[in-house]
């Protein structure tokens, strides 16, 4: 009976060793199984990035290889997509920036091809008619002067506003009274205000000091004078007020002329834009060049018109 117990237990732990073989032999291939499927998953994904690679170095950025799952390839997956993201941004950006460099050339052309021609005809007519009487000689002589002028504003205004596209203006920023701000401005301009018989009217707490770049602001101010003279009817005036509170200082400058159209309105501080009302010695970039002036130094401006009653523009200073 004891030696049939034996072969008993012997046969059972026969067939305990023979489950256990089976259970490894089974485990192991299990192991492999999944250790070749990973494999062949990591490989998948590393030609599949090496792929993403390719495109993007060919410049296409159309990619979507956003990935949900959490290793290692999925993180260089997805920083790769954050990467694309960034550059397909940048050529979208260099692509409008050089359309727009584009137009501003093309403006820039326009602009100058003007006055030039203009010049170049009166010259003309100057050098073809020896005999022209004086009086005719003097106004070809005073128009020429004034395409000159106006050139040369031309080409300064585009100097400057370049250079603050360029970020390459080195504001020096102080402490100073807007009444010297208003008034170096109306110096500015105070001959075409004698040729319309223009008066500038100021009123304001001559204590008022803002933090700014004396003369860009000065530079910024003219100019929307400027604008204003132009469309000022003659004999008549303009009004600037000056105003502080605890969160911005305030200038307004009002004229009593032609005023702007709704339609004009929200494009006259774009370049070369010239609205139905503007002035024929309008070049359109003057008030492009006060609204770039102005937002360097931590400001705002905006305007507001009715026709027939005139232009108010409104120039905020915020504190820092």
């Amino acid at each position: 009976m004891l030696s049939g117990i034996i072969l008993q237990n012997e046969k059972y732990f026969t067939i305990f060793l023979l489950l256990n073989l089976i259970f490894i032999i089974l485990f192991s291939i299990l192991m492999l199984a999944i250790f070749l499927k990973y494999n062949y998953s990591k490989d998948k994904k590393l030609q599949e990035i090496t792929k993403y690679i390719e495109e993007i170095n060919n410049k296409n950025y159309k990619l979507n290889i956003n990935d949900n799952t959490e290793d290692e390839l999925s993180i260089l997956k997805n920083e790769i997509y954050k990467t694309t993201v960034m550059l397909k941004e940048m050529a979208e950006n260099s692509k409008k920036d050089k359309v727009k460099l584009k137009d501003s050339l093309s403006d820039i052309s326009h602009q100058l091809k003007t006055p030039l021609t203009s010049i170049t005809i009166m010259l003309d007519n100057i050098l073809d008619n020896p005999q022209m009487d004086e009086k005719t000689r003097t106004q070809f002589i005073k128009n020429i002067k004034r395409e000159i002028i106006n050139l040369n504003f031309l080409v300064n205004s585009l100097l400057k506003l370049s250079k603050l596209d360029a970020n390459s203006v080195k504001f020096i920023n102080k402490e100073e009274y807007i009444e010297h701000l208003i008034n170096e401005s109306i110096k500015n301009v105070s001959s075409i205000c004698d040729l319309k018989n223009i008066e500038i009217e100021v009123k304001g707490n001559n204590q008022i000091k803002i933090k700014c770049d004396v003369k860009w602001q000065i530079e910024a101010i003219t100019n929307i004078l400027k604008n204003a003279i132009e469309h000022s009817k003659e004999n008549s005036k303009i009004n600037v007020e000056y105003e502080q509170n605890k969160i911005y200082s305030k200038i307004e400058i009002t004229d009593y002329g032609v005023g702007i159209d709704k339609k004009d309105l929200k494009f006259i501080f774009n370049r070369f834009y010239k609205g139905k009302n503007a002035s024929s010695e309008s070049i359109g970039i003057g008030l492009a060049l006060a609204k770039s002036i102005i937002e360097s130094n931590n400001g705002d401006i905006c305007a507001k018109s009715e026709l027939g009653k005139g232009t108010k523009f409104i120039i905020k200073y915020f504190k820092y």
